[in-house]
């Protein structure tokens, strides 16, 4: 390079580096309000859920908008019809036992008038999850399934539900009624203590079998926890859901997979359409985003509390600041009733003179009310 070349690249880097002031180029945005369905339809009486929204403008800020009122079936070479049930937003209930020795088509009927259809789908039996369970290391814990396919069920999704019991910092056994200005113990359905933490992870897992030996997917991790995160803080539960698709499904989320590394699920806004098994009556070009399969879903649910794993501290930097106030609020006082009657302040523990309460110690909703964060009812499937 010449030394007159090589002085004007400084400059230029000297310009670029030392004066820098905010750009937002100026993107194209992207068509939204594509249809977007997913679902894995279990044929064998499992209830599953198809669900359905439009996609975002990547510019956008929803992650998807849910499509209501469509009217769905699934109909079989045989002609006969099953059709799915709506609950709530855009979301549609299957839990039929049907035969799987045929194919079926997936019909949507929107409001707007628009209708879909799918490919034919060949119902897939996926084979048992033989075994699962965790190992506990120096990061944390990492969950794992073994399966083992065969010669109809070679690929493999796997999808999860977590579970965990969410404690307040500072659980207290009192509340205050505004309508008589007593502080009495909380009955049974009004304890804020103990709440539960659910959500439904969106990461694509896939796995081929016939990479391996035998085809025994062995050790498949499902999720990590790393060490002290909050889902350990007493139990945890996880629902592990194992469905084999076929080679075009596996096309279609490894596509997606890698269009929403970045993004964070199929429902978030997607820079480009991706196809699947779904079309527009009438017109093959309009796009839709999405995949639904169909066949026997296998599922197995562990369990492990915070004993199993010792040592696990759990601490969140966001409540290091809660604590009992030191100054006890008096019964009667004036402080008694403005800080208690605005529920942002909650009587913890009880100050005692003899055999009588005469004053509480007090702390923040925000330290002590688990409600805030999750929910007071224990799901049906939890296990003690």
């Amino acid at each position: 390079m010449r030394f007159k070349d090589l002085q004007f690249l400084l400059v230029v880097i000297f310009l670029f580096t030392g004066c820098r002031e905010p750009f937002e180029p100026e993107i194209e945005n992207v068509q939204g309000g594509v249809l977007v369905v997913e679902g894995y339809l279990d044929s064998n009486g499992l209830e599953s859920v198809l669900s359905i929204s439009r996609t975002a403008p990547i510019s956008g800020t929803e992650s998807n908008i849910p499509e209501p009122g469509a009217l769905i079936s699934l109909i079989a070479d045989s002609g006969e019809l099953y059709k799915l049930t709506e609950l709530k937003d855009g979301k549609y209930l299957f839990q039929l036992d049907i035969p799987e020795n045929q194919s079926y088509r997936l019909e949507i009927l929107l409001r707007n008038g628009e209708k879909y259809f799918s490919d034919p789908i060949k119902p897939i039996i996926t084979p048992d999850i033989l075994d699962a369970g965790y190992i506990r290391d120096e990061e944390g814990v990492e969950v794992y399934v073994n399966t083992q396919g065969n010669e109809v069920a070679d690929d493999f999704l796997w999808t999860y539900e977590e579970t965990w019991i969410f404690r307040p910092v500072i659980r207290t056994p009192y509340i205050y009624r505004n309508d008589t200005k007593v502080v009495e113990l909380r009955k049974e359905e009004e304890q804020i203590a103990l709440c539960y933490k659910s959500e439904t992870n969106p990461d694509l897992l896939l796995e081929t079998s016939s990479r391996f030996e035998d085809q025994v997917v062995f050790r498949q991790t499902i999720t990590e926890i790393p060490q002290g995160d909050e889902r350990i803080m007493e139990r945890y539960s996880i629902l592990i859901s194992q469905k084999a698709i076929d080679q075009q499904a596996v096309e279609f989320w490894e596509t997606l997979k890698r269009n929403t590394d970045d993004i964070g699920s199929i429902f978030s806004p997607l820079p480009s359409v991706i196809s699947g098994n779904l079309h527009l009556e009438g017109d093959d070009e309009q796009p839709v985003v999405g995949f639904v399969s169909l066949g026997v879903i296998k599922q197995t649910r562990i369990y492990i509390d915070q004993k199993d794993v010792f040592p696990w501290t759990f601490n969140d930097p966001e409540f290091d600041d809660c604590s009992i106030s030191i100054e006890p609020i008096y019964i009667g006082s004036s402080q008694y009733f403005s800080d208690f009657g605005t529920g942002a302040v909650l009587p913890a523990r009880e100050l005692m003179e003899g055999t009588t309460i005469v004053a509480y110690y007090s702390s923040t909703r925000r330290c002590s009310d688990c409600t805030l964060y999750a929910n007071r009812g224990k799901p049906d499937f939890w296990e003690d």
